[in-house]
């Protein structure tokens, strides 16, 4: 079985909408599958998502439909990868890897006269590597990352200042770099479209000073915050902000003529992240122990680590078109989860279409269903508690995207 050309003419695993949505605040899926392409090669993309996010407030906190909060966003990549010689390979790879744009608009939880509660955070990575490619099909690589990330949360509403007094609460989380690391081994047989990789990227490290600030006014409960037990302590501080270490398993090979299977498996070490605020961190140690919390509480954290997988086959139709359809299943990173992000997970289905005008250039389109997972969600003060705000059941979101690559 001969499928020498057939990566050539379809590059299954790095269509658009290959991420788009996953477990906490999980976005682009880090692939470096552009690297791994044979010769000089190029590509840009963008994906966008619009997720469809409600639920219902419990009847301890006076039932009420809670309207869509989640916000539509998009996000974009590009890769360089130069074969420097027959052995040695450079490669850039540009992608904003963690997210999240979600908004609160008519339950009193969440929303009062002073606002909505809402968060945002962007991300972007530039990652440079290295290939040597010691003996046949085998690739080892490894190299520096570059993150910013930068963001805001605004918490609203008697869902944090009736209950815990944190109703009014503004973190805005200004940009901040620092870098991290990448290292990787690949292993193909281009004649039957075999391939394998496995990715680790390490945890990147941020110390920033977050703005915190606090409007008593917004609840009739004042706000922790600005609670008389915190006179004379500093009302800023650095927070450290760490993001995930993950690991990457992608493979490829032929199964038929003209057609592959492949797989991509993610893991991802959400349950060592946490966000807390250096004022906030202080207002919940004087708060948390009546509200069971004798050390306080974080902003944002999880319970678990997450693992996705994606599963498809694509198929070359003629010299020109190329299609695949994929299933996709995400664990999510724990239930009870954040009033911040409150789904636990999902399935999807994929479908994908590739064009090529010629041998060394094409563009891909792709969309993605997603059934996104039951969650129960919970206040920070709340978390590692069996108690929660509100359930998000039966909701779903649709991605779509594009890509151009080229050879040279």
């Amino acid at each position: 079985m001969k499928l020498k050309h057939l990566s050539t003419a379809m590059i299954l695993a790095t269509l658009p909408a290959t991420g788009v949505f996953a477990a906490a605040l999980d976005r682009s899926g880090q692939s470096v599958s552009a690297f791994l392409q044979p010769g000089n090669y190029f590509e840009a993309g963008i994906s966008v998502l619009d997720p469809t996010v409600k639920g219902q407030s419990t009847a301890a906190t006076g039932s009420q439909n809670i309207s869509d909060m989640g916000g539509d966003y998009q996000f974009y990549n590009a890769a360089l990868k130069l074969q420097l010689t027959d052995y040695l390979s450079f490669g850039l790879i540009y992608d904003q890897p963690f997210g999240a744009d979600a908004e609160y608009h008519d339950s009193t939880l969440f929303t009062n006269a002073a606002g909505n509660t809402k968060v945002e955070v962007d991300t972007q990575n530039i990652s440079m590597l290295f290939g040597v490619q010691p003996i046949k099909n085998v690739n080892l690589y490894a190299g520096g990352v570059y993150q910013t990330v930068k963001g805001g949360v605004q918490l609203r509403g008697a869902g944090y200042g009736g209950i815990n007094a944190f109703g009014g609460y503004n973190a805005d989380i200004p940009e901040d770099s620092a870098a991290g690391w990448l290292a990787g081994i690949a292993y193909q047989i281009p004649e039957i479209a075999l391939k394998a990789s496995l990715t680790y990227r390490s945890e990147i490290e941020h110390s920033v000073n977050i703005k915190e600030s606090a409007i008593p006014s917004a609840n009739p409960v004042p706000s922790i915050i600005n609670n008389p037990a915190l006179a004379g302590k500093p009302a800023t501080g650095s927070t450290d902000i760490t993001t995930p270490q993950s690991v990457n398993l992608d493979l490829q090979t032929g199964i038929m003529a003209n057609t592959v299977a492949f797989a991509n498996v993610r893991w991802v070490n959400w349950k060592d992240f946490a966000i807390r605020p250096y004022a906030f961190g202080v207002a919940s140690g004087v708060a948390g122990p009546s509200l069971g919390q004798p050390n306080g509480f974080d902003l944002i954290a999880y319970t678990d680590d997450q693992i996705s997988a994606t599963v498809g086959v694509g198929r070359k139709l003629n010299d020109k078109w190329a299609g695949n359809v994929s299933v996709g299943w995400d664990s999510g990173a724990g239930n009870p989860v954040s009033t911040l992000g409150p789904t636990e997970g999902y399935w999807n289905v994929g479908l994908g279409v590739q064009y090529s005008p010629a041998d060394n250039y094409f563009i891909a389109g792709g969309v993605k269903y997603f059934w996104l997972g039951d969650a129960k969600a919970q206040s920070a003060a709340q978390f590692n508690t069996d108690n929660y705000l509100a359930d998000f059941t039966d909701n779903h979101a649709i991605a779509y995207g594009m890509k151009i690559g080229y050879r040279f």
